[in-house]
């Protein structure tokens, strides 16, 4: 029967190996894709936005 100290040592070198296998991003890539989510966000926020300041109006209007 292992002991959890076994059990941990085999889970970290497991971890370990399989972070040697992945496939991290260049730093040009990171960049382009993380300026592609923070526009994307604010697209999407301000049509939230939009969309909730519209829907509040009808609203006042409709239970004036």
């Amino acid at each position: 029967m292992k002991t959890w100290i076994t059990k941990a040592k085999t889970f970290l070198s497991e971890v370990n190996s399989e972070i040697r296998k992945a496939n991290f991003p260049a730093k040009d890539e990171l960049v382009s894709t993380t300026v592609v989510v923070l526009v994307t966000s604010v697209i999407f926020a301000t049509f939230l936005w939009v969309a909730d300041l519209g829907i509040n109006w009808i609203m006042s209007e409709v239970f004036r």
